[in-house]
């Protein structure tokens, strides 16, 4: 659900929809999701002074505490 999630909001931001990947990483306390999206796209997914990644955190954070979990999102190059 949470690895969807996010998958959606980057397609919709990317100019390349489909070289975005996302990975979940399980672990007992938080699950981390990696995100990888082209690089040209990672200013796009960043967005101006991080103001785009926050915004797809907080969105994440608030979907996790309905299902009462941790999760952690990394945009890798």
């Amino acid at each position: 659900m949470l690895k969807e999630l996010v998958e959606s909001m980057a397609k919709v931001l990317v100019e390349q929809p489909d070289q975005v990947q996302v990975e979940a990483v399980e672990e007992p306390a938080t699950t981390t999701l990696k995100l990888r999206v082209a690089p040209g796209d990672l200013g796009r997914v960043i967005g101006k002074q991080g103001r785009t990644a926050r915004a797809i955190r907080t969105l994440l954070h608030a979907a996790a505490a309905r299902a009462k979990k941790r999760v952690v999102l990394e945009i890798l190059e």
